[in-house]
């Protein structure tokens, strides 16, 4: 398995590179979050030993065990993408560099409130409910320059962007990157600050970057089926 991680992460940097030729030079050089979540803080030194620095994590218990455990490791980038309830917030404002999914102002001002002063503003991306599925969690396009309103006054926060998780649906999948696309230009014009776009997972993310996604998030592409017998 330790062999395999390394193996599997360098082909999904060769491909990203492949897949990212044809974007145009403006834009932002597309990031690689390799997504842990179920997996062993043993795979995420396998994956640190191979060159990769952000991990992504869904639940806040599980990111607080595995940070205290590879402390020992330099330039670890978590990446929070997971649902957050306002019970868990600290957990994340402590521990966390980046929030895939915020959705709810209360949300936000918990994690401004409890983020540590000698750490820099924790960078947040606002989820975005592309496909109005009730499976999915996330705000509407329409509550998008409301809620983006509120974080851009939060001290502990700085508001970076959009994320989404369109439903695998091929005939409409495109059509939600494509709007995702264009969500992210009308956050930028009001805030020019919030370049990243985090979309595109393991069966969909070469469509992702083809629309401008400048984050990707890779879980069993690199580590592996997933074990949920134990989260929290």
């Amino acid at each position: 398995m330790m062999n395999n991680i390394a193996e599997q992460l360098a082909l999904a940097y060769q491909q990203l590179h492949k897949f990212s030729e044809s974007r145009p030079s403006e834009w932002p050089a597309p990031k690689l979050i390799a997504v842990s979540k179920t997996k062993t803080a043993a795979d995420i030194e396998t994956a640190y030993a191979a060159g990769q620095r952000r991990f992504g994590e869904n639940y806040p218990q599980e990111l607080a065990t595995k940070a205290t455990a590879l402390t020992h490791l330099g330039e670890l980038e978590w990446h929070f993408i997971g649902p957050l309830q306002s019970n868990k917030t600290k957990l994340v404002a402590e521990t966390a560099s980046w929030v895939h999914s915020l959705e709810r102002e209360k949300i936000a001002r918990r994690l401004s409130e409890q983020r540590p002063a000698h750490l820099p503003p924790l960078k947040v991306l606002l989820q975005i409910n592309i496909s109005a599925a009730a499976s999915k969690a996330g705000i509407t396009a329409e509550q998008m320059l409301p809620l983006a309103a509120v974080v851009a006054t939060l001290p502990g926060l700085t508001l970076s962007g959009l994320m989404a998780i369109p439903e695998p649906d091929p005939a409409r999948l495109e059509a939600d990157f494509a709007q995702m696309q264009q969500l992210s230009r009308l956050l930028q014009q009001h805030y020019p600050q919030a370049v990243e776009l985090s979309m595109g997972m393991s069966d969909d993310w070469p469509l992702a970057l083809r629309y401008g996604a400048t984050m990707i998030r890779l879980g069993t592409a690199i580590f592996g089926a997933r074990n949920y017998d134990k989260h929290e």
